[in-house]
């Protein structure tokens, strides 16, 4: 027996490339050992594309075998994200090498005797008890009374933790809430990667930390993926998400937006679009309504061309019953606008533009932003873009198309309207 529970235990790698599971290495044996072998709470903060998560339903399906009485909850953000866990989970213990070194530990074959969305039980367990040997939970979700000996947290913190305080107080107090729930002699385990200098990792302990340059000095990522993620994203994303750390932010311009869930604020509201032509820019689309003086407004950010979106653009915008759409024809002579009237929207107002973005966004997105109140369905790709604004930023498209529409709102001298739409 003992073999098979060492293969289990101290050759993880392999097991793990017969399940399919080619990228894992020894590093990853590494992070294993660690979930099994310390007894207090531990967090291992790795960059995007380390495969942690991969890692750690492999350790759960061996921690259901190894430990089959022992009850493991598993906290991730949301229902569809917990549903995801636990299918690769139950794949793994279908499996057939698996099953094998199962029945030679147990003399018995492994068999699902439960399984869902959000819960597994084997033929293992042995205790009497109702309870599920694996529980699923998003960070939503009532939690009372879901006592475990292992809990595990599984990218907690994500985008909205950074884009909203309310939601990392939220993430904390949940957190909080977790440690009622451990019972004696049980462990936490956490994973996942930084937000915001002040998300629920400043509330966990013993945290080791691997960033995209550990990951590449293992053989995991390839110096051209580090810089092809680079390139992809903001400098204060990429700091976060791969390389572990917060850039400081006291020269940001934009910090704490605030939000509605009142969707009806934003109708009849004006409209802009930056579009892209292709390269590193992206489309932007904005709705924003002034009440007295409050600035409502909606945003979308798109990693496409302008012409792959527009349908759903346009869609939006009459969702939220917007109203005339601006577009500057700097860059295309016109052909936005050609195109919103060719899909039956008349109500455009091509402009053309001479202020330069930065003297723009930090005159009059900055001027008005304590004031600016986001609509919740808003992309976060739009929120994080304005909130990483600075003048050196690679992407301001965002920033750019809210602070257009501002400048139009709160200042009589408004770029220069063309008389008639170019092409028409």
């Amino acid at each position: 027996m003992n073999e098979y529970v060492d293969y289990l235990l101290y050759d993880v790698i392999n097991f793990a490339h017969s399940l399919g599971f080619k990228e894992m290495n020894k590093l990853h044996q590494k992070w294993f050992d660690l979930f099994f072998s310390e007894t207090d709470e531990i967090t291992l903060q790795a960059s995007r594309n380390s495969y942690k998560t991969t890692l750690l339903a492999i350790f759960v399906a061996i921690y259901i075998v190894l430990n089959p009485n022992k009850k493991i909850l598993v906290i991730r953000k949301t229902d569809d994200d917990i549903a995801d866990f636990i299918g690769t989970v139950e794949n793994i213990l279908n499996d057939s090498v698996f099953k094998h070194s199962v029945k030679k530990i147990h003399g018995k074959e492994l068999e699902i005797i439960e399984s869902n969305a959000s819960e597994i039980t084997t033929n293992l367990k042995k205790a009497v008890d109702d309870t599920a040997q694996l529980r699923g939970k998003s960070l939503n979700s009532a939690l009372t009374g879901k006592h475990a000996d292992l809990i595990i947290t599984d990218d907690i913190v994500t985008m909205s933790d950074r884009i909203s305080k309310a939601d990392r107080d939220k993430t904390k107090l949940k957190y909080q809430e977790l440690h009622n729930l451990l019972n004696r002699n049980g462990k936490i385990i956490n994973t996942g990667t930084p937000w915001h200098k002040d998300d629920c990792f400043q509330m966990m302990k013993n945290i080791y930390k691997f960033d995209c340059y550990d990951l590449e000095r293992n053989n995991i990522m390839t110096k051209e993926l580090i810089q092809k993620k680079r390139d992809s994203m903001t400098s204060s994303l990429f700091a976060a998400n791969y390389e572990l750390k917060h850039i400081a932010d006291e020269d940001a311009m934009f910090t704490n937006p605030k939000y509605t869930n009142d969707l009806k604020l934003i109708n009849n509201g004006i409209c802009h679009i930056d579009a892209a032509y292709g390269g590193a820019d992206a489309t932007a689309f904005t709705i924003i309504k002034q009440v007295q003086d409050k600035i409502y407004v909606f945003g979308k950010r798109y990693e496409k061309h302008v012409d792959d979106c527009l349908d759903e653009i346009l869609e939006l915008k009459d969702l939220y019953l917007g109203g005339s759409v601006d577009t500057e024809n700097n860059a295309d002579k016109g052909y936005l606008a050609k195109e919103i009237r060719r899909k039956g929207n008349t109500a455009h107002t091509p402009y053309h533009e001479s202020m330069s973005k930065f003297v723009k966004i930090s005159t009059y997105l900055k001027k008005e932003w304590k004031n600016i109140i986001f609509l919740e369905t808003t992309d976060a790709d739009y929120i994080n873009e304005i909130l990483d604004y600075t003048e050196q930023a690679e992407h301001d498209d965002c920033p750019d198309s809210l602070a257009s529409l501002i400048r139009k709102i709160t200042e009589k001298g408004t770029p220069k309207v063309m008389k008639k739409p170019v092409g028409l």
